[in-house]
């Protein structure tokens, strides 16, 4: 089994401070910023990736009168400080350790890693695929949004898919224990705890 770890979304305007800010967001960063070391060094997994909204001009997914299910405010807009990575995770980011990083969203509402291409234009099933992996295991941010729909697509492109919930950040508990439901239903393995509000 060639495993990879797929890094979601761990962006500045989805933790706190930012536009769409997840609770405990930015802890999450720095967890998954230790979990990206460490792995790095013992060897774990064959492939880190990770993945950022990109956004240019997605149309209805952004919305004045959002109803944070399709429609959010602004938010990751290319070329804007909110689109960074988050500081925490920054330099995981930049390290040898993070192959490749993979751009979602830039005219369409993406929650999806896998809408995702490289800055070659190499989508990210066909990346992984190309390097032999068979399983990933999905960290990031939100549990209940884009950890979710990643997940989801791993699994329906046939890879044998594990979130970290301990390395997750969901925005409401009633949404996140719904998208934990309906992960576990399409036979993704569920690992830990996700840091959800009270």
């Amino acid at each position: 089994m060639v495993r990879a770890l797929l890094v979601i979304d761990v962006q500045k305007d989805f933790c706190e401070g930012g536009s769409v800010p997840v609770p405990g967001g930015a802890g999450r960063a720095a967890a998954i910023a230790g979990l990206v070391a460490r792995t790095a060094a013992e060897g774990v997994y064959a492939e880190i990736v990770a993945t950022r909204d990109h956004h240019i001009d997605p149309g209805g997914h952004f919305s004045a009168d959002p109803d944070f299910r399709t429609s959010f405010p602004a938010h990751c807009v290319a070329g804007t400080e909110g689109a960074a990575f988050h500081p925490y995770f920054a330099a995981a980011a930049e390290s040898a350790a993070v192959r490749e990083v993979f751009y979602k969203g830039e005219h369409a509402a993406s929650k999806s890693g896998f809408d995702g291409a490289d800055a070659a234009g190499t989508r990210l099933t066909d990346w992984l695929r190309a390097r032999g992996v068979t399983s990933v295991d999905v960290v990031g941010i939100a549990t209940d949004h884009c950890v979710r729909a990643t997940a989801l697509d791993a699994v329906r492109d046939g890879f044998a898919t594990r979130v970290l919930l301990d390395y997750t950040a969901g925005v409401a508990r009633e949404t996140t224990d719904r998208a934990l439901e309906e992960l576990g239903n399409a036979g993704v393995s569920l690992d830990g705890e996700p840091v959800v509000p009270a």
